[in-house]
């Protein structure tokens, strides 16, 4: 059975602060395969790299994303608030990332609301060489996406409910992937999948016991916060063979 493909959870965001340029290069040392990084629009409508939708959390700035411009969110502290060697770090760009790792990984976007979608694809339209993956709970904005443009690849998020309903959405937008938080996982759901095309990729998987069970499963890749950590562990144990 072979490794699943790891995808780094906003970056190596256990050691790093997430969604940063610091992080994401972090990742790739690690040798993880993939980049997980959340998206929001600045009020100027500059797709920028946070999760959250306000500022507070991950920053030394308040209020709205969208109520900034992204001259003003440059200037925010996106690494202080993590640990002390990190001040200074900024919240980064979508265009920085794909300049920076585009050529080098693959990339999973997240992302909440359309407007920020389709500000999205027209800046991955100067990227053709990235290898993107669209990824939201939100299925009726990932329908709109599709409407958009039929060949993106794209990947529906399930934490609740029927998954079988969910599985059968994926298939209606022709998605190529799965991702379920871990704990619902299951071998009948992954089965399932496979017959459907889709991959199952499970997030956000952190100790040794549980991504070794998942592969076990047959899962096709896993979200960690903690790449290196994941990379040893499969790059040393017989399930990765």
């Amino acid at each position: 059975m072979k490794r699943p493909f790891l995808w780094a959870h906003r970056g190596a965001s256990c050691c790093n602060p997430e969604n940063t340029m610091t992080a994401f290069a972090a990742a790739v040392e690690s040798g993880a395969d993939g980049l997980e990084l959340d998206i929001h629009l600045s009020r100027d409508g500059i797709p920028v790299v946070i999760h959250d939708e306000t500022l507070e959390r991950t920053t030394d700035g308040w209020g709205l994303v969208a109520a900034k411009t992204w001259r003003e969110l440059q200037q925010l502290d996106a690494g202080g608030w993590f640990a002390a060697e990190f001040a200074g770090e900024s919240i980064p760009s979508l265009e920085e990332v794909l300049q920076t790792f585009g050529g080098q990984l693959k990339l999973n976007l997240e992302l909440k609301e359309f407007r920020a979608g389709m500000a999205v694809l027209e800046l991955l339209s100067q990227y053709p060489y990235a290898e993107i993956v669209i990824s939201s709970f939100n299925h009726d904005l990932l329908q709109s996406l599709r409407s958009v443009n039929g060949d993106l690849a794209l990947a529906v998020l399930f934490d609740s409910g029927n998954w079988r309903h969910a599985v059968h959405i994926s298939k209606d937008l022709s998605a190529c992937a799965f991702h379920p938080m871990a704990s619902l996982v299951s071998r009948p759901m992954i089965a399932v999948c496979r017959q459907a095309g889709l991959s199952v990729s499970a997030w956000t998987v952190d100790r040794a016991c549980v991504a070794k069970s998942l592969n076990r499963a047959g899962i096709s890749g896993l979200f960690t916060n903690d790449p290196a950590k994941l990379e040893a562990l499969f790059r040393s144990s017989p399930f990765a063979a």
